[in-house]
Formats: structure tokens, C-alpha cells, sequence
């Protein structure tokens, strides 16, 4: 059995006047990240560890901040769009292990919503897909509450290799 493995990471500024969206979940906080699309740095760093395992590039290559048409969009949608692009070279998702870095809010609470998110977008099931979070006790920018960031590893394999799954 051929399995590929890629990892993703990705960083947004926390500012003023946007939605705090992580892992396809609206989270309460004062705050949201910066960026072009919905600035989802947990979807971001999947969609980049996919795409890397497959050898398709990253994210940038494929929606590009230049391009009007991604400007406010869902990175579920993206994920989603990901996932189709695997499919088209012949991949599919086997997991995904991701890694949440924010001094606040807490996302405990929000995990399990943002599971269901990232295994309805890469058509898996949640049993397929693990995200954590944690802390820099402080320390850095992230530790400063100034950014939150999100580290993602992925293994794929052929479509045609999840016979029965």
C-alpha cells in the first residue's frame, strides 16, 4: 500500500473587525484573523499538508490572495475543493492529525465541531481526523495574543486502495 504523508502550517494576525473562525467553527472572541479568504489557519495548514502528500503544491498555488474571487471565502469550501482535487489525481484522505497554537480563546469546547467540519469536507469519517490545541505559555508573538497559528500533518492514499472503508 502506497501512503503519502504531508504536513501544513499556517499563521494570521488576530485584528479588530473580523470573525474568529477556526476549523469551519465561529468562535466568540474580540478578535478574528487577518487574510484574504475566512483566514481559517486549521484549514489552511490541512489544506497545504493535503496538497503537499499529493504533490500538488500549497494553497497559494491553487487560491491565490490575487484572485477576487476567494476574497471573504469559507475554507471549508477550499478544504472541500481540496479533497476534489485529490480525488481527480487519485487520492483520498487516510487522516489527519492538526495542532491548533492560540494563547486564547480556549478551543477545547470548539473541537468537536471543527472535526465534524474537516471530515465532511475531505468526505471521512471523524474517527479519521484529530485536532489538538495548545498554549506557548506566554512566550512570542502567538504567547501575546497577537496571532494564532496551526500545524497540520496528513497521510493519503490511492482511492482505490479504501476498498470497504
Amino acid at each position: 500500500m502506497e501512503i503519502r504523508i504531508g504536513t501544513g502550517y499556517d499563521v494570521h494576525r488576530l485584528v479588530d473587525g473580523r470573525k474568529l473562525i477556526i476549523g469551519g467553527v465561529d468562535i466568540p472572541h474580540a478578535k478574528g484573523l487577518l487574510g484574504h479568504s475566512d483566514a481559517d489557519v486549521l484549514l489552511h495548514a490541512i489544506c497545504d499538508a493535503l496538497l503537499g502528500a499529493a504533490g500538488l503544491g500549497d494553497i497559494g498555488r491553487h487560491f491565490p490572495d490575487t484572485d477576487g474571487k476567494y476574497k471573504g471565502m469559507s475554507s471549508t469550501t477550499l478544504l472541500s475543493e481540496v479533497n476534489r482535487l485529490l480525488a481527480d489525481h487519485g487520492y483520498r484522505v487516510n487522516n489527519i492529525d492538526a495542532t491548533i497554537v492560540a494563547e486564547k480563546p480556549k478551543m477545547a469546547p470548539q473541537v468537536p465541531g471543527m472535526i465534524a467540519n474537516i471530515a465532511s469536507s475531505v468526505a471521512s469519517d471523524t474517527s479519521a481526523i484529530n485536532v489538538k490545541a495548545t498554549t506557548t505559555e506566554g512566550l512570542g508573538s502567538i504567547g501575546r495574543g497577537e496571532g494564532i497559528a496551526a500545524h497540520a500533518v496528513c497521510t493519503i492514499t490511492r482511492a482505490d486502495q479504501h476498498k470497504g472503508r
